[in-house]
């Protein structure tokens, strides 16, 4: 099982980045998935990649590292900068730590050391279901029955859930992206613009289609398709 904290980086100063990149790189805790020279870049992309940890400057263009972490919920954050006075409103979010440029691996280390304590203290006990809004009323929806979850043929704001039993429900006017940060990540996954799976119902893949466990109407495996914009985040979830 890969355990490393999977670490996305931002500075908006090249070399610093690469500097930044490459002390993350003799700490073996870590897995460096993606560095960005840009705020603007990484708020594009961040929410489609799958990350524990968040190092980032705090003096940036565009948008500033506060402003940043402000926006990012359950992500650890370690701030760097050359700039003392930030300290204060750093740890006022809950960041992690502030390290102060120039960069030191060994200090680099032991704020590394504390995200592994603060997902220890942090983690909650992991829901079983959620309440969602559907065609039958209110719905308790149990992780451990779904299937998959598509978009509705009648309206493309509801999102059909195909369950354990065959049976479907419809969940009313809610987004892929709430659905997303309401399930478990460890456990569903996002295929492509109009479907959410269950990794459990994965029997194989190829580079753009995944064969499930499940009995299609022809008596064959069902399939999907894998797109290659969530591809990616597909196979790191595999490898946990």
């Amino acid at each position: 099982m890969n355990t490393k904290l999977k670490c996305l980086l931002l500075d908006d100063e090249l070399p610093s980045l690469k500097y930044l990149k490459l002390l993350c790189q003799q700490i073996p805790e870590i897995e460096v998935i993606k560095a960005f020279n840009s705020s603007l870049d990484f708020l594009a992309q961040h929410a489609d990649i799958e990350f524990d940890l968040l190092i980032t400057d705090i003096e940036m263009p565009h948008i500033k590292g506060l402003e940043l972490a402000g926006r990012i919920k359950n992500k650890a954050i370690i701030f760097t900068t050359a700039y003392g006075e930030y300290a204060a409103d750093a740890f006022d979010l809950q960041v992690i730590d502030y390290v102060r440029k120039p960069l030191k691996l060994e200090r680099l280390k032991q704020a590394i050391a504390k995200v592994s304590i603060w997902q220890r203290n942090t983690i909650p006990t992991e829901k079983a279901f959620i309440q969602v809004n559907s065609d039958k009323g209110k719905y308790l929806l149990y992780f451990d029955r779904i299937h998959f979850i598509t978009t509705s043929n009648l309206d493309s704001r509801d999102k059909a859930v195909v369950l354990d039993d065959k049976s479907e429900i419809t969940l009313k006017n809610v987004s892929f992206q709430t659905l997303e940060s309401d399930l478990p990540s460890s456990a569903f996954c996002r295929i492509n613009k109009k479907e959410i799976i269950a990794l459990h119902i994965v029997a194989a893949f190829s580079h753009n289609e995944i064969t499930s466990n499940l009995q299609g109407d022809n008596k064959q495996p069902r399939m999907f398709t894998l797109s290659d914009k969530y591809k990616t985040i597909f196979l790191q979830k595999l490898t946990l």
